[in-house]
């Protein structure tokens, strides 16, 4: 017996691997590489998408989106002051504002700010990892790691 497939959900649900979601996030891989099956541009999906999406979210600068300055974190304006505990609320309020108004899918958990006392202020980096649960899967916990990074 043929199992027939409704309007595409079921082959959705297969790639999703979730019991929440019927539907697929799919992007294009910034890394431009071929599909050695059919020689388009390979694609990432579901939380590779996500992952990348809010990576992108957290470094994006007033005026990356032509015609958007609004879209845009307030992280790297933050770099140049003072290391203080008010400097690191405001990168993580910045970061909570961003992903909150514009990345719909994800639920952020907590944002882990490294103490730049520690060795960073050196090398002019500041490690960040955000712990998110997605919104078709709540159950589970996913982190993206940005290091930012001063530039002189």
């Amino acid at each position: 017996m043929a199992k027939t497939i409704s309007a595409g959900f079921t082959d959705a649900e297969s790639v999703n691997q979730s019991s929440k979601t019927t539907f697929v996030y799919k992007d294009i891989s910034l890394f431009f590489t071929r599909n050695p099956v059919s020689g388009d541009v390979t694609e990432v999906t579901d939380v590779q998408d996500i992952k990348r999406s809010v990576r992108n979210l957290v470094l994006t600068n007033r005026f990356d989106h032509p015609f958007h300055p609004e879209i845009a974190s307030r992280v790297r304006e933050a770099l140049f002051e003072m290391f203080t505990p008010i400097t690191i609320n405001i990168i993580r309020n910045a970061i909570e504002d961003i992903l909150r108004i514009y990345e719909p899918r994800v639920d952020v958990t907590d944002i882990a700010v490294e103490d730049p006392e520690f060795n960073y202020m050196d090398q002019n980096t500041l490690p960040i990892k955000i712990f998110f649960t997605l919104k078709n899967a709540p159950e589970t916990l996913e982190n993206v790691n940005v290091v930012l990074e001063r530039i002189r």
